[in-house]
């Protein structure tokens, strides 16, 4: 239990780095927190114990591919910023975010 706590909150001090990052004059670097491996760190962790170092180095794959659908989430929300309105941006941008990761989940080698 303790352990969960610990994870939840590693989740709670990003938000809060984000949200004090975007109130200050170099607002641009909590875009960059996200890609901090925080959860990247703790699945790597869970699977590396769980199910050993082969399925640890897929998980690291597949977290290379993954950054596919998330470049394009930020071209989506690079292009549409200046079209649409935040809400429209965003939405627009998760949906191709969600499309991209559907389309890569049905590509990725079964075993």
């Amino acid at each position: 239990m303790l352990t969960l706590v610990a994870r939840c909150s590693l989740g709670a001090l990003a938000v809060l780095l984000i949200s004090l990052l975007a109130r200050t004059r170099n607002f641009y670097i909590a875009g960059m927190v996200p890609l901090f491996p925080t959860f990247a760190l703790i699945a790597h962790a869970i699977v590396g114990q769980e199910r050993g170092a082969e399925a640890l180095r897929e998980t690291a794959l597949f977290g290379l591919f993954s950054l596919l659908p998330y470049a394009l989430y930020l071209l989506a929300v690079y292009v549409l910023c200046t079209r649409l309105g935040l809400t429209a941006t965003l939405v627009a941008a998760t949906l191709v975010w969600f499309a991209a990761a559907g389309v890569l989940l049905l590509a990725w080698p079964r075993a």
